[in-house]
């Protein structure tokens, strides 16, 4: 099993300055953003490297030497958003992300399964979350056809490039828990599709990570160390909490295509994304980490820091401190 961390929060230095913050850590990978919600910042070459062996070549020997290798690329996005001036470009970095992966030799691609509008013209997606009501399974079985015919196209091009396509169960999207990715998979006949088990989006759902591990099995292909802290304000608001706020063109906020961007969080939230360790400890991480390695013993855990109560670097430290004792206590070499 092999310890890295997803780039994103230090897209505030360069590629070598990251990778020197990680090897410091203990960590041996780096999961490179390629797309997506947010750019492919430490990939500046990108379209150089898809048709040039030099600048492959080139782009890989900035890891020589520094005891870090690339962990996985990753474009979370929307694909299927109905807006097609967003969903085409995500579905577009799927793709060349696809292709990069088989460039640089790598075998996993994150990210989401996306969401559709709820009928033919629908502008916005819709989230069913309950389908009580016969017209939610209407919506429901008009997304699964948009979404099985872009699936089926991605999983033929992701097998024919030897590459593995990893699914973050992420609320806001179609596949968002096992029965979702096993749907997903009946339908289009996938073989190269599977799962990113970010244990973040499963405990504010009251999922629980080792079990969901454990039901997928094979169908586990990368995972994502990050952790959740459950408020007292869930007794109140449920972990469905929705008191997000729209943040104006003139305050700091983040762009997720086209004219969509990130709402700011509530102020005494139901529950938040919080470091490895402060939301559980590290003997539940371990156990988590055992069912990961029963199902292969080389699979990639990389951490992703989103704990706005700490700095960059140091929610990383506390993570990887964490993730790296919770390997010992599971007698995982690292």
């Amino acid at each position: 099993m092999k310890f890295g961390l997803y780039n994103a929060i230090l897209h505030d230095r360069s590629l070598p300055e990251a990778l020197k913050v990680i090897g410091g850590l203990g960590l041996s990978g780096i999961e490179l953003n390629s797309g997506g919600f947010l750019p492919a910042v430490h990939i500046p070459t990108f379209d150089d490297i898809l048709t040039s062996d030099t600048a492959r070549d080139d782009f890989l020997g900035l890891f020589e030497g520094t005891g870090v290798e690339i962990a996985g690329l990753n474009c979370n996005g929307n694909p299927l958003h109905p807006d097609r001036v967003i969903g085409d470009a995500h579905a577009a970095d799927i793709r060349r992300s696809i292709r990069l992966a088989n460039r640089l030799g790598q075998t996993r691609v994150v990210t989401m399964s996306g969401l559709p509008g709820g009928e033919p013209g629908a502008t916005r997606p819709n989230w069913i979350v309950n389908a009580w009501n016969s017209s939610a399974l209407d919506v429901l079985e008009y997304q699964w056809q948009v979404a099985e015919e872009f699936w089926r196209e991605i999983d033929r091009e992701a097998a024919d490039l030897g590459v593995k396509v990893a699914l973050e169960l992420h609320p806001q999207n179609l596949v968002f828990n096992p029965a979702g990715i096993r749907e997903l998979v009946e339908r289009t006949g996938a073989t190269h599709v599977g799962v990113e088990l970010d244990a973040s989006h499963l405990f504010w759902q009251w999922m629980d990570p080792v079990a969901v591990v454990q039901d997928l099995g094979p169908l586990t292909l990368h995972a994502a160390a990050k952790d959740v802290k459950i408020n007292p304000a869930a007794a109140v608001y449920g972990v469905l909490d929705n008191r997000f706020r729209k943040l104006s063109p003139d305050e700091p906020r983040t762009n997720l295509g086209g004219d969509e961007w990130a709402n700011e969080w509530p102020k005494d939230a139901a529950w938040d994304f919080v470091a490895l360790g402060r939301g559980h400890d590290a003997v539940y991480w371990s156990t988590w980490l055992s069912a990961l390695y029963a199902v292969d013993e080389d699979m990639w855990v990389n951490i992703e820091h989103e704990d706005v109560s700490l700095g960059r670097i140091e929610g990383i430290e506390v993570a990887a401190g964490v993730l790296l004792d919770a390997a010992r206590r599971a007698g995982i070499p690292a």
